[in-house]
């Protein structure tokens, strides 16, 4: 009877030891906070796999949500290593080196030196399985919007894929405050929501990214020009907040590899070279 309280009692303490290495294992890991927009919710998804599988020792943690808000709650005190933005201008208004005229509050969140544009997308014309309106292109829109004969999904004015909107119906000399009133717009607080709106059919068009529309499987109708809108840039950099600089450093390093880069490519990103 003695004899097997020993070993039961030897088996437990190696059981304990067993569980407080595993612990202390975990607790050695590395943690990740990468902030990134919206668009790149299921394409950062596959890449964290492929990371975290090649960097057993690194966790990473994502915070998807409008570039305008991530923007927001880095400037508020949050945590992050990394951010992504869907424009430019998110990014240029936390990084110093931006100048004044971009970076009027001259916000210091950027790690110099480690800034870059990661990614291309397309700003996308999109309709509902059937497109019940027959919308075929952008040109049409604007005559449909016109003649107030349409309802179209768009980003907020803080949101990039809102703004590169907004750059659209400059373009086609629409008033959107004229437009909302008579009932022809409807609004997403960032491109996941406007995305729903067109897969729901609760509207009959929306303007969203190439990449968000193939991932919900949406029949893209025409795509905007550079000079309707500006070129989609998505850049990329560790923020000097960051409490693993280096990892964080690693992990931006390796969204530009040609594994991650398929990734990105297979929804329809284009990888921008280093110069």
């Amino acid at each position: 009877m003695k004899k097997a309280l020993a070993m039961l009692l030897a088996l437990t303490m190696l059981l304990a030891l067993g569980a407080t290495g595993a612990f202390a294992a975990e607790e050695e890991k590395t943690e990740i906070i990468v902030f990134a927009a919206a668009s790149m919710t299921e394409t950062l998804t596959q890449i964290k796999d492929l990371y975290e599988a090649a960097n057993p020792d690194v966790t990473v943690t994502y915070n998807f949500d409008s570039s305008g808000t991530l923007k927001t709650q880095i400037q508020e005190g949050a945590d992050c290593d990394v951010f992504i933005s869907a424009a430019p201008k998110q990014m240029n208004q936390l990084d110093i080196e931006a100048g004044e005229e971009k970076n009027p509050d001259s916000l210091d969140f950027v790690l110099q030196g480690s800034r870059l544009n990661l990614l291309e997308n397309k700003v996308a014309l999109v309709v509902p399985e059937g497109n019940p309106k027959g919308i075929k292109s952008f040109d049409q829109l604007a005559e449909l919007l016109k003649a107030g004969d349409v309802f179209m999904a768009m980003g907020n004015s803080d949101v990039p894929v809102g703004q590169y909107t907004q750059k659209i119906l400059a373009y086609y000399e629409l008033n959107e405050e004229d437009l909302a009133a008579a009932g022809c717009l409807t609004y997403g607080s960032n491109v996941k929501e406007v995305t729903t709106q067109v897969k729901e059919a609760s509207v009959d068009c929306g303007v969203i990214y190439a990449t968000d529309a193939f991932s919900a499987e949406l029949e893209i109708v025409d795509t905007a020009a550079a000079d309707m809108c500006g070129q989609v840039i998505y850049p990329a950099a560790v923020l000097n907040i960051s409490a693993n600089p280096e990892a964080a450093q690693a992990f931006l390093d390796y969204l530009s590899t040609k594994e991650a880069s398929e990734v990105f490519e297979a929804v329809g990103f284009s990888p921008i070279s280093a110069d």
